[in-house]
């Protein structure tokens, strides 16, 4: 027997959260057994733990997009017992039960080797935001940014995938324009590396003009919507911003003006479909180019138990950097 976060759904169509002890057996069939250590909680886990957001497809639930922990057992030769893995995407927490759990069952290809230089705690304390960021770091990079060009703008810094693209960002020598709805949060990204805090009210409206003055070396951008229109009119020749949310809106009220006149790029980045190897790529980078020292101020540490509430704080913009789930504890 072993403890996961079960949401159930009830006749009327309303879904509640606990933990629950459960059986191997209940797991979901796959080729690789994980003994899960640490999970973490993002957006779409609030969805799961909650109404669902379209996302659950059957209940009872075991939520959790992301773990990281060591192979019980294993039918797949890639993977023996006690390999450290790390698991992000496939709609893993989502349509297959996920990593709120002491214990997960899941397909092999959905697997990466932990990298060498990352324990399972420090894998989770990224998780998806942090594999996410890099994600966007690496397509910038690809599209010509480089240290010592003018700043690079994160938007909804102070949340998971923007705190850990701004110490990243920082370490590998850029200037970095942090982007914040909550005053208070100034010193915080200050501390990750951030060397300038935009409010957001200042990004926030939409203007007339299409081009404003070339300001940004290249963007994060977690915010989508109005924000992210205004950011494109302020992006300086050829450079490029990296989309991974719509925290502001799924809509974007932009012209084609910044595409035309300014080869501006805008790249949209998924973590949830990539290939293994640009995952690989990725976790690999994080090992070496995010400094593990600021890992410490950016966690909410958490319990399984902790989970329902967090999901509804979540949701409501409350969370600040990253929650780290201790599903043992």
């Amino acid at each position: 027997m072993f403890n996961a976060l079960v949401v159930r759904k009830d006749d009327a169509g309303k879904t509640a959260a606990a933990v629950e002890q459960l059986d191997v057996g209940q797991l979901p069939e796959a080729e690789v057994t994980v003994a899960v250590e640490y999970s973490t909680l993002n957006y779409k886990d609030g969805l799961c733990i909650g109404p669902g957001g379209g996302l659950v497809r059957n209940y009872p639930h075991v939520p959790g997009i992301d773990f990281a922990g060591t192979v019980e057992a294993s039918d797949d030769p890639r993977y023996a017992p006690g390999d450290k893995v790390v698991l992000t995407g496939w709609r893993v927490g989502e349509a297959h039960w996920g990593g709120y759990s002491q214990k997960a069952r899941v397909k092999a290809d959905w697997l990466v080797p932990l990298p060498e230089g990352l324990d399972t705690r420090q894998a989770m304390a990224v998780g998806t935001a942090g594999f996410t960021a890099m994600l966007a770091v690496m397509a910038l990079e690809d599209h010509g940014l480089s240290p010592g060009q003018d700043p690079v703008l994160v938007t909804g810094a102070s949340g998971g995938v923007g705190s850990v693209a701004t110490a990243i960002l920082a370490q590998l020598g850029h200037e970095v324009a942090a982007v914040t709805g909550r005053p208070e949060s100034g010193d915080y990204l200050r501390d990750l590396g951030a060397t300038k805090i935009v409010a957001r009210e200042d990004l926030a409206e939409t203007v007339k003009r299409p081009l404003e003055a070339e300001t940004w070396a290249g963007c994060i951008d977690a915010v989508g919507g109005a924000m992210l229109a205004r950011v494109l009119g302020q992006m300086k020749y050829g450079t490029s911003v990296a989309a991974v949310g719509l925290a502001g809106g799924a809509a974007l009220p932009a012209t084609v003006v910044p595409f035309l006149l300014r080869g501006v790029n805008l790249l949209g980045i998924d973590s949830v479909m990539q290939p293994f190897d640009n995952r690989e790529r990725a976790w690999q980078r994080i090992a070496r180019d995010l400094p593990l020292s600021k890992l410490d101020s950016m966690i909410r540490p958490a319990t399984l138990s902790d989970l329902p509430k967090l999901g509804g704080d979540i949701l409501k913009g409350q969370i600040r950097g990253r929650v780290l789930v201790d599903v043992n504890a």
